[in-house]
């Protein structure tokens, strides 16, 4: 995905604004992250070990659940996020191949940052599997500008 043509910024973000994605989980995701961050448990990797567990299969590690909730956030600010502050995680349930997931953050404080040219975007997140269950809940501080940051 491209960032947008047109970034958001911190003076046009609202209160109460949702930011939605949808991402279908495959064994790519799991694989990659497992080399990427390397956590090779075997609930992950190993599809016998992970079929005996109590999961009944290989599952997306919680970090990378964590990380493609924050992406969301990264793509919608790409190009005026000056940093992502801060991200909180709780995972509620597994994530398992062939799950599409449904991340919505919803903005929920703004706090001008005028010495930084935009200000702080307070946000709250979960994700739910097509089934409608919730598996992680999330909250995250990003320091965003009020104009492109290249």
């Amino acid at each position: 995905m491209l960032p947008p043509s047109t970034p958001k910024t911190f003076s046009n973000t609202r209160l109460g604004e949702k930011f939605v994605r949808r991402e279908a989980i495959t064994a790519r995701h799991v694989d990659d992250g497992a080399r990427l961050i390397r956590d090779f448990n075997p609930l992950h990797v190993d599809a016998d070990f992970a079929g005996r567990s109590r999961f009944g299969g290989r599952i997306l590690h919680g970090v990378l659940t964590s990380a493609l909730m924050g992406a969301e956030l990264g793509m919608v600010y790409a190009g005026t996020a000056i940093a992502y502050l801060e991200h909180n995680a709780r995972f509620l349930a597994p994530v398992r191949i062939g799950d599409t997931l449904t991340v919505t953050w919803t903005v929920v404080e703004l706090v001008p940052k005028p010495q930084h040219g935009g200000g702080i975007v307070a946000a709250e997140g979960g994700a739910v599997n097509q089934d409608g269950v919730a598996v992680c809940k999330a909250s995250g501080k990003m320091l965003v500008s009020d104009g492109r940051v290249a």
